[in-house]
């Protein structure tokens, strides 16, 4: 390799390799860089961890004349056969260097590299890339030239890890905790979070459906079934919602025990409040089929659901509210509270799906008015909306 040009890839990476502006942009750019220098780079792989709850991991994959390939892998891959067979298995558990040449016998343990002799592979080296808080990721790197890597160009990509992995760290860092805020406070408030929207007192105002919904009979059912079950009940039922709620445009605010705070936003620029709650309609109808499916057993019965939901549409305060330094990304106001007033009533009424009058003249539906009802906390009496397509159903 050319020297010169390897320490310019280098200060490129510790100068945060400025030039791209997307993850797979930098790894195209670095690729492409190291082969102008003399690496006979044919194929190149970065795989990082990640924290979060569901994704183990990310990886790109770049190749010779061919755009990016960015991909994810869940936690089941750790039990899959083609995990325990990789090389990169070796890298996660053990931190070590793992090299396969063309006609290396030992190599042959490694399925992996025999699908890249097919496509003319002749030598293959997967590297650590230990992270500064002790984690350590990997990077695989693949060639097509004869008599594969010399130990120059080995001793470069050992060289060239220490600034790649700097500049993926941070990388890395600043996604997880973009999906750590999307998952924890959602999407749009994790968004405002990380733009800086972080002192005490810091709002907005914002018109939004709101919705406000808990499972029926959960104090019961709480003490009668122990601890883990609950969980794994509420779990399930939460995502007969969450899928519903964020598939129709709307945010998943707050989970309260087994109680539920979303909202739609509304641009009140465009005039969309009645697209948008035609959505939160769709998405209540959506969550109450799948939580009428849902059946959880337990010992020999099976344990079924149901649960109210309170919609509305108004003007709320969106932003930082707590004390001290422990804060809260939430929504407030009347529009909130009489929100949850609503959801009270729907088990009163039998009612799975229950609106405010204000819901119900914006989302034209065919509902049924349910009579006016004294609301703690309004001076006036509310009048609620069912939909006429649901039998009331009241619970003993």
């Amino acid at each position: 390799m050319n020297s010169f040009q390897f320490q310019r890839i280098s200060n490129w990476l510790i100068d945060g390799a400025w030039s791209s502006v997307e993850p797979a942009e930098m790894i195209a750019d670095f690729c492409e860089r190291l082969v102008a220098a003399g690496l006979p780079l044919w194929r190149f792989g970065i795989f990082i961890r990640t924290l979060h709850p569901e994704i183990f991991g990310r990886n790109f994959i770049w190749k010779q004349g061919e755009d990016v390939e960015i991909g994810s892998v869940d936690f089941e891959i750790l039990e899959t056969p083609e995990f325990a067979r990789s090389p990169l298995r070796v890298v996660f558990e053990q931190g070590l260097e793992v090299r396969g040449r063309a006609n290396d016998p030992d190599g042959k343990r490694f399925p992996f590299l025999d699908d890249m002799r097919a496509e003319g592979a002749t030598d293959y080296i997967a590297v650590p890339v230990p992270f500064l808080d002790g984690s350590i990721h990997a990077t695989s790197w693949i060639t097509q030239h004869p008599g594969g890597f010399s130990d120059d160009d080995i001793a470069a990509i050992r060289a060239i890890i220490a600034p790649l992995a700097r500049v993926s760290e941070i990388i890395s860092l600043r996604r997880t905790a973009e999906m750590l805020l999307d998952t924890y406070v959602g999407n749009r408030a994790g968004a405002r979070i990380l733009g800086g929207q972080i002192r005490r007192g810091h709002t907005d105002t914002m018109q939004a459906a709101i919705w406000l919904s808990d499972l029926r009979g959960f104090t019961a059912l709480s003490d009668r079934l122990p601890a883990e079950t609950v969980v794994e009940i509420l779990n399930g039922y939460f995502d007969c919602q969450v899928t519903a709620i964020r598939g129709h445009g709307g945010e998943v605010l707050k989970f309260m025990g087994d109680g539920l705070l979303a909202v739609f936003p509304i641009d009140e620029y465009v005039g969309d409040a009645a697209h948008v709650c035609a959505r939160v309609l769709e998405a209540a109808r959506e969550s109450r089929a799948s939580v009428e499916a849902l059946a959880h057993p337990v010992g020999d019965a099976v344990e079924r659901f149901r649960f109210g939901v309170a919609l509305h549409v108004g003007n709320i305060l969106y932003g930082n509210i707590g004390g001290g330094n422990r804060l809260d990304f939430t929504c407030i106001g009347p529009a909130v509270n009489l929100a949850a007033r609503l959801e009270k009533i729907t088990a009163r009424l039998g009612r799975t799906v229950v609106a405010s009058e204000g819901f119900a003249n914006v989302c034209r539906h065919d509902w049924h008015e349910l009579g006016e009802f004294p609301i703690a906390g309004f001076s006036k009496a509310q009048r609620v909306y069912g939909l006429a397509e649901e039998t009331p159903v009241v619970m003993a």
